[in-house]
């Protein structure tokens, strides 16, 4: 895999974030917050009735994106913030581009800045990763 600065990172989508898939991660996670599964509750906070997927959930959409593009083992560090929501309904697409390449161990090592942003263009999560990259990048 050749990389140089610059380069994007293949953009990883899923079209729909479904709110039966939120209500199970609220289960899993024992997460008590309505916002996560009650819509009456949603529209009472000013969402429209729409309820807020969760962050770990949204972080998890960026790291399939850099495993898909690197593999399975090639998470090295990231670090992000999360300016937005993501809401059931919404399409959400993560992105990256290629910052800066250096060595570390013998290893190479692509420092990206990454996204995650929902189809009306908010940026739910933005931050920077650093991957590993296949023998040959």
């Amino acid at each position: 895999m050749k990389v140089k600065v610059g380069d994007r990172v293949p953009e990883w989508t899923l079209e729909r974030v479904t709110p039966e898939r939120m209500r199970t991660v609220a289960a899993i996670f024992r997460d008590p917050n309505p916002v996560h599964w009650d819509r009456e509750f949603s529209e009472r906070v000013g969402l429209a009735g729409r309820v807020v997927n969760q962050s770990p959930v949204n972080l998890g959409y960026v790291v399939n994106m850099l495993l898909a593009w690197t593999g399975p083992a090639s998470l090295r560090r990231l670090r992000v913030e999360f300016p937005a929501p993501v809401l059931d309904g919404d399409r959400v697409m993560a992105g990256g581009v290629v910052k800066a390449i250096h060595s570390e161990g013998g290893r190479r090592l692509a420092e990206c800045e990454v996204w995650l942003d929902r189809q009306d263009g908010q940026r739910a999560v933005q931050g920077i990763a650093v991957v590993e990259l296949p023998t040959g990048g």
